[in-house]
């Protein structure tokens, strides 16, 4: 999950980062099949430069970089100095030289006017802390024609949350996630990111929602290990939970989750929202 450092929780040192090292083979795998989705839709083209913001660990910025070629340029930008150097290293690893990336924040994005010919994110644009001030500053980056394209998180009622986050909000009630982090499901109903998307200046702004698989490939017991590492904006939710409660939790989250398994994978899908507009 390649969620945004611009969100209010952290998302640097601490959960990502553990589960960036730990699970990082198989949580690439996890997101392998929305950073295609996103890349084809995006449709970058040999010698474009891109700008990937909130990059995470690097994706997809890398398979940008790999599309555009030598000829071509990708900054992968994100606030984590930590995670930048995750996503610098599996570039280096591939070799990419068009590759490079930069510490900095959305909403002041630190290049000229209609300097890119396209801007992604994949699971960012949810928490940025403006969303609007952030779009008018990816509109203002881009040359005109070029577009802006994001993938964010559809609904919580998907097989991934459901049978995890949402067992164990069944047991413990209250907020689902925390008040600095209600925007994750935010870009869910259609049409909301696209209206975002005009009022910052886009034209032909347009979402859609797209079912596509997230496995796992290893237990059932990993899975949970890592939804629980890395959803930091259900940390809150994961806290209240008495300690009397988390065995019958176990229980259930592992029954719900091996409805999934085929094999020696876990094959959930994934509900995202495709969302794209044009600096005219």
């Amino acid at each position: 999950m390649s969620a945004s450092t611009e969100s209010k929780p952290s998302w640097g040192a601490s959960y990502r980062l553990i589960a960036a090292e730990k699970w990082k083979a198989k949580s690439a795998a996890m997101g392998r099949a929305v950073t295609k989705a996103l890349v084809e839709y995006a449709r970058p083209q040999a010698g474009m430069s891109v700008l990937d913001m909130a990059t995470g660990t690097g994706e997809p910025a890398i398979s940008m970089a790999e599309r555009v070629g030598p000829n071509g340029q990708v900054i992968a930008l994100d606030q984590s100095a930590e995670l930048l150097e995750i996503a610098a290293g599996r570039a280096r690893s591939r070799n990419l030289s068009n590759f490079s990336t930069r510490q900095a924040d959305v909403h002041e994005l630190p290049f000229p006017d209609e300097h890119f010919d396209l801007v992604t994110c994949r699971f960012g644009v949810m928490f940025f802390a403006d969303v609007r001030k952030a779009l008018q500053e990816s509109c203002r980056v881009l040359k005109p024609g070029s577009r802006v394209c994001f993938v964010a998180w559809g609904p919580f009622d998907q097989p991934y949350w459901s049978s995890t986050m949402g067992i164990v909000h069944k047991h413990v009630g209250g907020p689902l996630l925390a008040d600095s982090a209600r925007n994750m499901f935010l870009f869910a109903p259609p049409g909301t990111l696209s209206a975002e998307l005009r009022a910052a200046g886009f034209h032909q702004a347009e979402d859609f929602q797209q079912s596509l698989p997230w496995p796992w490939h290893g237990t059932i017991e990993e899975v949970w290990e890592y939804a629980k590492t890395l959803s930091t904006p259900f940390q809150p939710l994961l806290n209240r939970v008495p300690p009397e409660k988390w065995d019958l939790i176990e229980t259930e989250v592992h029954a719900a989750i091996a409805k999934f398994v085929q094999g020696e994978s876990v094959n959930f899908s994934a509900t995202v929202v495709l969302a794209s507009g044009t600096k005219q």
